[in-house]
């Protein structure tokens, strides 16, 4: 498996060169992709994108975890966490990776 990580200048490369737009403006595409995204989330919306999968916002509440070297008792604060679920398809086509 690839340890390669897919950066927003490799995002704007491809738009760059699949969609024929300026570097510059490919670049601004992503960036305000990302930032729409962003946004949504914080506000606690749902971000769904067909085929690919749905991000989204947890609450979670407060609870008491352990110190593993000391076994004292620590209260974790609630937060919200962001979740991602992948598609049927986006799982399906990194399962037929894992038998290339």
């Amino acid at each position: 498996m690839s340890s390669k990580t897919l950066t927003r200048m490799d995002l704007s490369e491809a738009v760059f060169r699949e969609v024929g737009l300026s570097r510059n403006e490919s670049a601004q595409l992503v960036e305000s992709v990302l930032s729409l995204m962003s946004e949504a989330l914080v506000r606690g919306e749902q971000v769904k994108i067909s085929s690919f999968g749905t991000f989204s916002v947890r609450g979670k509440t407060e609870r008491v975890g352990r110190n593993p070297k000391t076994g004292e008792e620590v209260p974790i604060l609630p937060r919200r966490v962001l979740t991602f679920r992948p598609s049927h398809l986006m799982k399906d086509r990194v399962a037929e990776g894992n038998r290339g």
